[in-house]
């Protein structure tokens, strides 16, 4: 490696590597340090249309077509057939009762299916992010950036006009790099942040616990006797972002395409740091027949594992000659699929600084460019923690549940209908669920507040404050299966500042259609 560069990132999953490669992609000498070695195992595997948007915005601003191939899973099973990955329809929710086979007669009280594409060729997908991150730190290697692997940073501190950091290599050697920008990528650790000034700041509302491992013959739940499946839905329910609510909390299954299923179960409260993982799968399932119906013939492909609390918080995103992408600044829960878009867009927003600013900025060094980058993701981070902890408090009344995910359902669809079809050209900064909102922020905070209580008139409240970003057809009084409805989206052409024939005209748009 060189002595210096003009931006060394540090940490290489799909974020890290994909803002590396942006960056020397503006004519920059990159560098990307891991501290593990690809193929490795990583959580943070569903995509949403959000995610898919930044995905091509990417692609084509920085001329990187295998992002455009990663945002449909009909385009990534075309050019990358090599990746893992999963068909991913929309999100499914089930209610389930302690010591209660899943109740198919009670639905549908206990079922909520919302889709988020009308066919399989342009829906958002699953990663299998050891292939994923593979892939695109190669891709990095390939651009033109300096790679290494089993490279851990050991210092780092801010000189007179410049970053000093000091790297121990996988043999030993001690490597010292200089560099005007550097780049957190590394998540939870905070390895670089936390050494130059950034703090663990006050905890989040939501607090769990979450044990993990990919299974091999997961059963999915229309497949089992309590499950079986009479009328038809908008997609099949396995084909999705599932969630099983449950009293302890939920259990996701992500199922891929070449019969693997990621699966966790999340602790509300968190889990104590000596817990067995695997007595606490077992505990669970013993009080639920039907995940125990579900799970009877799978096997885990990796040993179960524990994190005990999986949020965490910094409280700065930005330093002088340094910032972090979200997933390092914080995190809160994998509830709504949020990761993915929200790391998406924080490379988006780092590289357009990085791009405006002129050769050798100050303002880079000082990171007074990052001032708005970091406001704006610490408001984002408190927006979902507020959907998120409002979630985890209705999940066992689930009409109460229902209604918080609509919140959820009806911005983002309103995003993204927006960025397809008005394509404004600010995307990338604009809130996330709207965090860059007054009116919003207190929306989300009052909902909470309705659910502690709870207030009986909840879900007319909720259809009352989505109104003007309800373009989907949700909140409806017998909802709980939601297909696309592109008739809800032309009559809610004037909320996105369009004509109906503006909108019909712009339908080929949705979901990426044309090249690159």
């Amino acid at each position: 490696m060189k002595g210096r560069y003009d931006v060394v990132v540090v940490g290489s999953g799909f974020a890290g590597s994909i803002v590396a490669r942006v960056l020397a992609r503006q004519g920059l000498a990159v560098a990307l340090l891991e501290a593990g070695r690809h193929p490795r195992f990583a959580l943070g595997e569903s995509s949403t249309p959000l995610a898919a948007l930044s995905l091509e915005r990417l692609a084509r601003r920085w001329d990187l077509p295998d992002l455009h191939a990663l945002a449909a899973w009909g385009r990534w099973r075309a050019a990358l057939p090599g990746l893992g990955c999963g068909l991913k329809r929309g999100f499914t929710f089930y209610l389930h009762e302690a010591g209660k086979p899943f109740d198919r007669a009670a639905e549908p009280a206990h079922r909520l299916l919302v889709a988020a594409s009308p066919t399989d060729a342009i829906a958002d997908t699953h990663w299998l992010r050891a292939d994923v991150d593979c892939h695109l730190f190669a891709r990095a290697a390939e651009s033109g950036v300096d790679v290494l692997e089993e490279a851990r940073v050991t210092d780092a501190r801010v000189g007179d006009r410049e970053l000093e950091l000091e790297v121990l290599a996988a043999d030993g050697a001690r490597l010292r790099l200089a560099t005007g920008l550097a780049v957190d990528a590394t998540g939870p650790a905070g390895a670089l942040a936390r050494r130059l000034g950034a703090a663990t700041a006050p905890p989040l509302r939501t607090r769990s616990g979450l044990v993990f491992s990919h299974f091999e013959g997961v059963l999915p739940l229309s497949r089992t006797p309590d499950g079986a499946v009479a009328a038809p839905t908008p997609y099949p329910e396995e084909r999705a972002a599932v969630h099983h609510l449950l009293e302890e909390g939920w259990v996701y299954e992500l199922h891929f395409d070449h019969g693997v299923t990621s699966v966790g179960l999340l602790a509300d409260g968190g889990l104590p740091a000596d817990a067995d993982p695997g007595a606490v799968w077992s505990r669970m399932l013993e009080r639920y027949p039907t995940l125990r119906q579900q799970f009877a013939p799978a096997r885990p492909i990796r040993p179960l594992a524990l994190a005990p609390v999986i949020q965490h918080r910094l409280d700065r995103a930005a330093g002088p000659s340094w910032v972090a992408l979200p997933h390092t600044v914080g995190f809160v829960d994998p509830l709504f699929s949020t990761g993915i878009a929200w790391s998406l867009l924080g490379i988006e927003r780092i590289a357009e600084i990085v791009a405006s600013a002129p050769p050798g900025s100050a303002t880079i060094r000082d990171g007074s460019a990052f001032t708005r980058y970091d406001g704006l993701l610490q408001r984002e981070l408190e927006q979902i923690d507020r959907l998120v902890a409002g979630a985890y408090a209705a999940r066992e009344r689930f009409s109460l549940f229902v209604d918080q995910t609509m919140l959820y359902f009806a911005l983002v669809s309103y995003a993204e209908a927006e960025q397809r079809l008005a394509e404004p050209p600010d995307s990338a900064w604009r809130g996330f669920l709207r965090a860059d909102d007054p009116l919003w922020r207190a929306h989300f905070a009052t909902a909470c507040e309705r659910i502690r209580r709870p207030c009986e008139d909840h879900g007319a409240w909720v259809e009352t404050v989505t109104q003007e970003v309800n373009i989907a057809g949700l909140c409806r009084p017998d909802g709980r299966l939601y297909d696309v409805d592109l008739g809800a989206l032309v009559a809610g052409a004037p909320r996105l500042g369009l004509t109906a024939d503006q909108v019909r005209r712009a339908l080929p748009r949705l979901r990426g259609a044309g090249a690159p």
